[in-house]
């Protein structure tokens, strides 16, 4: 499964991905925390225009708790089509969030079929979830071509989901993973240096992101677009600019990591190439 040598950074679209509100931040952190569907489609509109490609979309409950709800997803996947038409990849999340069970999670997945999700390996490949049937997500999900990104946590997970892979497990799909930097250090912030625990282990067998938390997260990105990955931003993890004031918006979050792809030499990926990238059959 490895991966021929790698294009020329000039020759690779940079895919910037905005997570503009996950499961957790309200406006008691920031104001400007999307919550609802016409707010999700104003932020959809000002991140496209800055410089994203895709939106990884939470959807929230009228009191703003997080929620996997299927009605809540296709209103708020509407309402940004509304806005911006195809011009935005648009990926929903399966996260549990302390809420949800892993076979409440592949249910919503299975019943809402998106054109793209984000699904954590440690919450659904857990001993409640036999691996027959875990088998027969991952196989349902290839056939679908649902573009899957699969978060990994550390380089215990990568060795994990790549075992899975070469046992056949996770057939041919339209798979990429995504690292999370520093979930587990001190204060949840992260480094640059985080990242190389995970490129020891990667077999570079399907494209690749990273998020990272707090104040260096355009640092982290920035060093991932080096090295041939791609990038989320956004309020989810993150609120500060790299100077350490508060970002005014998701759409500044963006405007800074696309700079930072542009000096690498890198052209900024539209919805169209992230759709060419991320829904490849690997």
């Amino acid at each position: 499964m490895n991966a021929s040598a790698p294009a020329a950074l000039a020759d690779s679209p940079l895919i910037i991905t905005v997570a503009p509100n996950g499961a957790y931040k309200t406006a008691r952190e920031h104001p400007a925390v999307p919550m609802t569907p016409a707010t999700l489609a104003a932020e959809a509109r000002a991140c496209l225009e800055a410089g994203a490609a895709m939106m990884h979309m939470h959807v929230r409950t009228p009191e703003g708790r997080h929620t996997l709800d299927v009605e809540s997803y296709r209103a708020a996947l509407k309402a940004v089509r509304a806005e911006v038409g195809e011009a935005l990849l648009v990926q929903v999340t399966s996260e549990a969030a302390g809420v949800y069970r892993a076979p409440e999670q592949i249910a919503v997945v299975r019943e809402l079929r998106p054109q793209a999700v984000s699904i954590g390996l440690r919450e659904i490949a857990v001993p409640e979830v036999p691996e027959d049937e875990l088998a027969r997500f991952l196989g349902w999900l290839a056939a679908e071509r649902i573009m899957t990104q699969i978060i990994l946590y550390d380089a215990a997970d990568v060795a994990r989901w790549q075992s899975l892979r070469a046992r056949g497990l996770a057939p041919a799909g339209a798979w990429s993973v995504l690292f999370v930097l520093g979930r587990y250090s001190a204060g949840q912030t992260s480094s640059p240096r985080d990242l190389l625990p995970f490129l020891q282990v990667y077999d570079h067998s399907l494209p690749w992101a990273v998020c990272a938390f707090g104040r260096e997260e355009n640092a982290c990105v920035t060093t991932a677009a080096a090295f041939g990955g791609h990038m989320r931003v956004g309020f989810e993890n993150n609120l500060l600019l790299r100077d350490g004031t508060q970002a005014p918006g998701n759409a500044a979050l963006v405007a800074q990591a696309a700079e930072g792809g542009l000096v690498l030499g890198r052209p900024i990926a539209d919805a169209d190439q992230a759709r060419a990238i991320y829904g490849t059959i690997r």
